[in-house]
């Protein structure tokens, strides 16, 4: 999976997301999909595929539960394995609810 297709399949939740970041930040609740680093799979000095690591961030203003259920059950359906953390973002008064996935290559 590319992280174009993982864009629209967080789209087709209702949940705006974009690569990086938005020009201008859509109403709340919406995602972002950052790239990490590519730690790879190596043996015998040569890469055998690529793994990139993302972070799927998802803000809203309240905590939400259900959403953050939705979001899940669509990484399990695409078969993404995640590691979850959030925090709240006190000056801006957001959640940040982090998805840190990886995209395995060819």
């Amino acid at each position: 999976m590319t992280y174009q297709e993982l864009i629209c399949e967080i789209k087709s939740l209702g949940l705006p997301c974009a690569f990086d970041s938005f020009d201008e930040p859509p109403e709340i609740p919406y995602t972002v999909l950052a790239y990490g680093f590519d730690s790879g799979f190596t043996a015998d000095n040569q890469t055998y595929r690529n793994a990139e690591h993302w972070q799927l961030e998802y803000y809203n203003d309240i905590k939400h539960p259900p959403t953050e259920k939705l979001i899940e059950q669509k990484l399990g359906e695409l078969r993404l394995p995640f590691e979850k953390s959030g925090t709240k973002i006190p000056d801006q008064n957001l959640y940040q609810i982090v998805y840190d996935i990886k995209l395995i290559g060819e």
